[in-house]
């Protein structure tokens, strides 16, 4: 389906919305998408604008019952194909014309529900689970929305969604628990309460320095496999994805260098850094055989912690 066939199939102006949302609060994104092919990069913004409505609902609401009413709104919607809003509405114009599976999608409600209460995650296996819920599932999604077909591409995607979340979250351990969030396992930082994290004592700083390092090399682990397999995207997605990984995890390098201190500022890759990090990797897609390989093997350990999910839908 070309982008023209998008725009006919959602309301009026859905499309040209998606692509104002992505330019103004997705920046990374948007400069990545520059490198896709126009209907490919279409598709990605009516995804991202719907990504975008949904955590709205969660955190603008102020009102922890009608943001969770407003979600299920969404998931009786995707259940019924009878939609409620734009969005959600463009988001089954998109699924019924590139097959991607809705599966993904509730597993992200699931995970944006779950920040409607206090966020006080216990172990390592949970903050995977919940970075999977709200950003692996968007690696699934953007396989079908880029036509790649090869389902040895799917863990793969994940790894890369995941890795960005976790990247998010070290970069917004202030801003989270100032909203009563703590994705920082207790296992890692003790149970403390979102509240001491938002104005930490010296002791509960070096925890959260020492957290947030933790954080940031589970994320390269996450990273190294997510750009494994590139090779199963198509070529100009496959720079643009390099590209748009590249600039999230130079936020990691960002934090190190501000000594990994997340609770009272927020690490940014300028314009200058990024259009760096997008000319290294182009060079890098030129040069490195690897990125062109489909041999990769994926690391199943990576994804065990998902494992708990696959039970509970049983």
């Amino acid at each position: 389906m070309n982008g023209m066939a998008l725009a006919r199939a959602t309301q009026p102006g859905t499309v040209e919305a998606a692509r104002s949302v992505l330019r103004k609060h997705g920046r990374t994104f948007h400069l990545a998408s520059r490198l896709l092919g126009a209907a490919h990069a279409e598709r990605a913004a009516v995804l991202y604008g719907f990504c975008r409505h949904v955590d709205d609902l969660a955190d603008e609401s102020g009102d922890a019952v009608a943001a969770m009413a407003a979600l299920e709104a969404v998931r009786r919607s995707l259940r019924t194909r009878q939609a409620e809003d734009p969005w959600t509405a463009a988001l089954l114009a998109l699924q019924a014309h590139t097959g991607l599976s809705l599966a993904p999608v509730h597993a992200l409600l699931d995970g944006v529900q779950s920040d409607l209460s206090p966020v006080r995650l216990a172990d390592e296996a949970s903050l995977v689970r919940y970075a999977y819920q709200v950003a692996g599932t968007v690696g699934v999604m953007m396989c079908a929305v880029l036509d790649v077909r090869d389902p040895r591409a799917t863990p793969f995607a994940i790894d890369l969604g995941i890795a960005m979340q976790l990247t998010n979250i070290a970069r917004d351990v202030g801003t989270d628990a100032r909203m009563g969030r703590r994705y920082l396992p207790a296992s890692w930082v003790g149970d403390v309460p979102a509240c001491d994290i938002a104005a930490p004592d010296p002791a509960l700083q070096r925890e959260l320095r020492g957290a947030t390092r933790r954080l940031l090399r589970l994320a390269d682990r996450y990273y190294a496999s997510g750009e494994a397999g590139l090779a199963f995207l198509p070529l100009r997605a496959r720079l643009a994805i390099l590209t748009a990984g590249r600039m999230y995890r130079a936020i990691g390098g960002r934090i190190a260098a501000a000594d990994y201190r997340s609770w009272d500022r927020r690490a940014v890759v300028g314009p200058a850094a990024k259009a760096g990090l997008a000319s290294q990797a182009l060079f890098a897609l030129a040069f490195s055989a690897r990125l062109h390989r489909r041999d990769a093997v994926h690391d199943a350990s990576l994804q065990h912690a998902l494992d708990a999910l696959a039970a509970g839908d049983e």
